[in-house]
């Protein structure tokens, strides 16, 4: 078996792992990023509300509350700096009843300890003043006006490209099996390869407590928690324009309604410990939860508009903080652990927290060349007349419509392929150019983009999966036509 040798590996290319990617990428490293699926963003990442939390939630002297807040300070700038969806929006805790006034006071001044700029606490009228579509039920709230939503998929995808542009080797459908202590490093052994690295960063979200108990005496557990969500219609976006809360309880920050970026209404997540950490299939008991509690908080919740349902995975640890730091007992061994909630938030401080970390253990020379900024994909149904003219005058393909729910074309399809870290499966497609997520959730536009995945990578048609192995949309060739049938 081949031995590759790195300075640093990192274990998960979500958002996190990502992040510290690309910061690590700035000084003179070799590094390679170790994931087990088909593709970047597939795990915690790419399931959760995309909210970016103004950070009055966490307890004052965590990590938590210390890089929410420079996350979410991070995050505009970030956004035009990589070129992903970001809008501050503000986000309202709500109380629906008036002993809550005191939970409201308990979130404002832990937010000012934090550092969270611009809080408010509102009377139930003030409040449906701000957003008329509230419950009556609700007595009063917390307003956040630096609360935000983000694209996840956006921010994840344009963190890794920036650090794969950067240098960094990222390598996919590598699954770590076990890794081992060596003199002045470690030894990683994956199904294909292996690895040798004098840092390794584990950023692998709900099994991060696994590769951690291979190298140190100090167990860490990690609980994979569950949280299922309802997604609308785009005509229901506008239903509110903040992140809407109910207060928190000890299993998270409840059940929000939210606007996204994109323009449609999500509803959820509901909070389940599970003992499966690959159970992201939704129920019926869940999904029924999430909008009964949703429906609370505003007026005439347009259930009828839901086009899709989906779960997701959060990494919780006991501690009920973010466990990120050198191992006590394994040398140049980092964690970057227990990434529940806001942890899309605090994303953009972690990757700076955990490269100034090896910094200061392990130094190395500013890189003189790398490149901060990143182009995303054009979209065709945001651009204006003119950009659409100059796009389909460049490439006719920018004219040729595949998704007609979403207006995604095929050149944008062309330019998620062949782009550094190219989208090589339909949902790949799907998370980088919205292909498949309007209301009729890949119905019409799926076979076209199989084919031209297939096309473009120059492979059978029968090789095209959703999302990686064991995902096959065909089962076998018409023995008759010799034609494929989907």
């Amino acid at each position: 078996m081949d031995r590759l040798e790195y300075d640093v590996v990192v274990i998960g290319a979500g958002v996190s792992g990502s992040a510290v990617a690309r910061e690590l990428a700035k000084k003179t490293r070799r590094i390679a990023v170790l994931e087990r699926e088909s593709d970047v963003c597939e795990g915690t990442s790419k399931a959760n509300s995309g909210i970016v939390h103004a950070g009055f939630d966490a307890q004052p002297d965590t990590l938590k509350a210390k890089l929410n807040v420079q996350g979410a300070k991070m995050m505009k700038t970030l956004s035009k700096e990589l070129d992903f969806s970001y809008k501050q929006n503000g986000s309202i805790v709500v109380s629906f009843e008036e002993d809550g006034r005191e939970q409201l006071q308990e979130l404002y001044e832990r937010g000012r300890q934090n550092g969270v700029e611009g809080l408010q606490i509102l009377s139930g009228d003030e409040v449906r003043a701000l957003e008329p579509a509230l419950s009556d039920e609700v007595k009063a709230a917390l307003y956040a006006k630096t609360g935000g939503i983000v694209c996840p998929f956006g921010l994840n995808i344009a963190l890794a490209e920036n650090a794969a542009v950067n240098g960094v080797d990222f390598y996919l459908n590598t699954e770590v099996v076990k890794i081992e202590r060596e003199q002045g490093g470690y030894r990683i052994l994956t199904r294909e390869r292996e690895f040798w690295a004098k840092v390794v960063v584990n950023a692998a979200g709900v099994h991060a407590d696994t590769l951690h108990n291979m190298v140190s005496g100090r167990r860490l557990h990690i609980t994979a928690r569950r949280g299922e969500y309802c997604l609308m219609d785009k005509k229901t976006g506008g239903l509110v324009g903040s992140t809407i809360f109910q207060l928190p309880s000890a299993n998270g920050k409840g059940i929000l309604v939210t606007p996204t970026v994109h323009g449609n209404l999500l509803v959820g997540p509901t909070a389940e410990n599970i003992g499966d950490k690959e159970g992201v299939n939704t129920t019926a008991d869940g999904l029924a939860r999430a909008l009964l509690v949703g429906a609370r908080s505003v007026k005439e919740l347009p259930v009828r508009q839901i086009i899709t349902s989906f779960a997701g995975l959060r990494a919780h640890e006991e501690s009920e903080d973010f466990i990120i730091g050198e191992a006590e007992d394994a040398e140049g061994f980092f964690d970057v652990a227990g990434m529940a909630s806001p942890g899309l938030s605090a994303a953009p401080a972690v990757g700076v927290y955990v490269a100034n970390l090896i910094q200061a253990r392990f130094p190395a020379a500013d890189r003189a060349d790398f490149i901060a900024a990143r182009k995303g994909i054009p979209c065709m149904a945001e651009a204006s007349r003119e950009e659409r003219k100059r796009l389909i005058a460049e490439n006719r393909t920018y004219a040729n419509v595949v998704c007609r729910c979403e207006l995604v074309t095929e050149g944008e399809i062309l330019n998620a392929i062949h782009r550094p870290l190219g989208a090589t499966t339909l949902d790949g497609v799907k998370r980088r150019t919205r292909a498949g997520m309007g209301r009729c959730q890949s119905g019409f536009c799926a076979p076209k983009v199989v084919e031209i995945l297939a096309r473009e990578l120059h492979k059978d048609i029968g090789e095209i999966t959703k999302s990686g192995a064991g995902s096959t949309f065909l089962n076998g060739y018409n023995k008759e036509t010799m034609s494929a049938s989907i």
